[in-house]
């Protein structure tokens, strides 16, 4: 347990980047996420995450997922479908966004000690209302879930996302990696096939021109499955 502790530790400690020369800004997201088995092979799985912003005075983004999902075995599923992303500020409606979205998800392929790993890589095509082009952008992400007690549901998850831009448009412009998502959180269900995840989430953007950025957010997510 000791040694699996200090891994964790080592994996925060190289993921979280320095914070000099970069502005700051609190955040909460909240997500509710469905997933229904439609037979043997085949998910469908709903997402809808909003996000709140203290420099952008209030929501600044509502974002919903719809994704087809088919289990190639029991710890891999391709999955594809859309994104449809409004944004805003202050409230107030800004730019519409669409997504194309294609992943493969690796559920559990790895143990070290008692904690589980889990992987995905996800591809997206994106689309502004009113602007010109299609930004491509690769997220490959990974999950460690570590249970407090043998057998127990309640777990410590680590978890860490790249977002790397593969070409630029008049709203993509890094080229690169653009920006990383670190998570630190808890999981418990709370009812049957509910489960709630409690944590903190820190993403920080690359930004070639200017100073990087660093978003402090509250995460609370809660995952229904049947």
């Amino acid at each position: 347990m000791r040694s699996t502790l200090a891994l964790l530790s080592l994996l925060v400690a190289v993921a979280l980047p320095t914070a000099a020369q970069a502005s700051e800004d609190e955040q909460i997201w909240t997500t509710a996420s469905a997933t229904v088995k439609l037979g043997d092979h085949w998910r469908l799985s709903q997402e809808v995450v909003a996000r709140f912003s203290d420099d952008r005075n209030g929501l600044y983004e509502v974002e919903s997922n719809t994704l087809l999902g088919y289990k190639l075995s029991k710890k891999v599923t391709v999955w594809a479908g859309y994104t449809h992303d409004p944004q805003y500020s202050a409230g107030n409606f800004t730019v519409m966004e669409h997504r194309g979205r294609q992943q493969v998800t690796f559920d559990n392929i790895a143990k070290i000690g008692p904690v589980s790993v889990s992987a995905r890589m996800r591809m997206e095509e994106r689309w502004r209302e009113g602007v010109d082009g299609t930004a491509w952008r690769l997220r490959p992400y990974v999950k460690l879930t570590m249970p407090f007690q043998e057998g127990s549901k309640t777990a410590l998850i680590l978890s860490h996302e790249s977002f790397f831009d593969l070409n630029k448009t008049n709203f993509q412009r890094v080229q690169g990696e653009e920006r990383m998502r670190n998570l630190i959180a808890i999981t418990t269900p709370v009812a049957k096939n509910v489960t709630v995840e409690i944590g903190y989430l820190h993403q920080h953007g690359f930004r070639p021109a200017a100073d990087d950025s660093n978003d402090n957010v509250a995460s609370l997510s809660l995952g229904f499955n049947f």
